[in-house]
């Protein structure tokens, strides 16, 4: 492989995250005391760092061109460039968040701000990735980081169960996902992307095909957590620390759908593939209705705030399932309405569980929807800025999640020969049920009295992003057309 120095001007991103979080992690082990607020600042300025130049790097590639690096292991392009920008955002919020809840619940510790980092230097990987090396490369970076994060409240019971169960299952995805990959491989000869559907259309081994196509979508339906691999979702979510689920359920899925935009649109995309009238997305759809539907049923038993809001990721996920189904069917609008759909979803999901810190304190986290009754009477930005979050989940107006929906739906209306319709309905309707469980936390928080005196965990990081993400999943409501803009090249 030829790597030639200019290819690294491409990668400022990557670079400023690796480098940052290798900088943290090394700052840890010679920090003395508990205050962490340089090591926040450094973790939080790095990802801002990060978010710049991919911002300039998009504007410095046309629409629609693609430039490949270091051997065509990487993409340079509008699509990466703006995914990236998103990890890196999500990442400044988590770690914005993050020091009040590790202050109050007492897991002060320093490398889980340059982990935070490395995992989304894998993520951006992903959201670069032109070849199967990269994309395994880029998850389990981005995995490995999460399974040591999610364990690192020692003391808590829940969160090493949840850590192990989360590490079992990302290990037993991985087997599928390489196995698969390896399959693809032989089938094509190549694991470049751009070459691979061509190969694969004239491959002399169409069952390698089958076979590897269908251990991928297994391997993506546990990374998403698409029923029926989302078994973990649940237990993990609750039990990890909060920031670190909010960063699970915003950044990792969407550097999941990364990845599967570019190995499902690009590779597998199109109507080449050996079986099936709807190639892999014969399964995807399938899978992608009953996660939706299962997700908003399950969501509606839950009394714990952190597991509603897990299973309602879960039904989140069935959503951009379809997006993927069509974009790799061939609808023209699919990248920029999926691109769109994870903006508003990461910016909601973030300011979500920001309230969720602020209302737990030490030795009580309130997750339960009861103990929200009445937080509206004396925390009403809290409550609002919930509820603004909520209404986004469940696809209302005027909202960023509402034209998510929209988008995504109208794209799989594009692909030939309405096959998809179906899938619209039922993705819409179960839209309309899923108002009835993020209201329930709405009428607690307005019209319950208070059960016992909230003593909210409060920070400036904390309260910024408490105002910033509603704030923002608004503006994408009120003033689509400049997201539009921005995603659609």
């Amino acid at each position: 492989m030829i790597i030639n120095p200019a290819d690294f001007g491409y990668i400022v991103p990557y670079l400023i995250l690796v480098i940052t979080g290798l900088l943290l992690v090394l700052a840890e082990a010679f920090y003395k005391g508990k205050d962490r607020t340089a090591l926040v600042s450094l973790a939080v300025a790095g990802a801002l760092a990060g978010a710049i130049a991919s911002v300039v790097l998009y504007r410095q590639v046309a629409p629609g061109a693609r430039v490949t690096l270091f051997g065509e292991m990487l993409f340079a392009d509008r699509t990466g460039y703006i995914l990236s920008a998103l990890f890196c955002v999500a990442t400044a919020l988590t770690a914005l968040i993050s020091p009040a809840h590790q202050r109050e619940h007492e897991w002060q510790l320093g490398e889980y701000y340059g982990l935070l980092l490395l995992s989304a230097s894998g993520m951006v990987m992903l959201a670069h990735a032109a070849n199967l090396v990269t994309i395994f490369l880029g998850i389990e970076t981005m995995s490995i980081a999460i399974y040591v994060m999610c364990a690192m409240r020692r003391r808590s019971r829940r969160g090493n169960e949840a850590a192990m169960k989360y590490f079992l299952i990302g290990a037993f995805a991985t087997g599928f996902l390489m196995y698969g990959m390896a399959l693809l491989y032989g089938a094509a000869g190549t694991s470049n992307l751009l070459r691979m559907q061509s190969a694969l259309a004239a491959t002399s081994n169409p069952g390698l095909v089958i076979a590897g196509g269908f251990l991928l979508v297994v391997a993506f339906g546990f990374k998403i957590a698409a029923v029926p691999f989302h078994m973990w979702a649940p237990d993990a979510y609750e039990g990890a620390p909060t920031p670190v689920t909010a960063f699970m359920a915003a950044a990792v899925k969407a550097a999941a759908v990364a990845a599967m935009m570019r190995l499902f649109g690009l590779a597998l995309g199109g109507d080449l593939l050996p079986y099936g009238r709807l190639g892999w997305a014969s399964p995807f759809v399938v899978i992608a209705a009953i996660t939706i539907t299962l997700g908003n049923i399950s969501a509606i038993r839950q009394d714990n705030v952190k597991r509603m809001l897990a299973y309602s990721s879960i039904s989140h996920g069935g959503v951009l399932l379809v997006g993927i189904c069509s974009l790799g069917l061939g609808a023209v609008s699919a990248n920029g309405s999926l691109i769109y759909y994870l903006i508003a979803y990461t910016l909601s999901t973030l300011g979500a569980f920001a309230v969720v810190i602020y209302v737990g304190s030490r030795g009580n986290e309130r997750t339960l929807v009861d103990d929200w009754s009445g937080l509206a009477s004396k925390h009403g930005g809290a409550a609002l800025a919930m509820t603004v979050c909520l209404l986004s989940f469940g696809g209302m107006p005027p909202t960023g999640g509402f034209f998510g929906k929209f988008y995504v739906f109208k794209s799989a209306m594009e692909v030939y020969d309405g096959q998809l319709l179906w899938l619209v309905v039922i993705g819409i309707l179960n839209s309309a049920i899923s108002i009835f469980y993020y209201l329930r936390i709405v009428t607690a928080m307005y019209f319950k009295e208070p059960t016992t005196p909230f003593t909210p965990t409060k920070s400036g990081g904390l309260i910024f992003v408490m105002a910033l993400c509603p704030l923002l999943v608004l503006e994408m409501g009120i003033m689509p057309g400049f997201w539009l803009k921005l995603v659609g090249g």
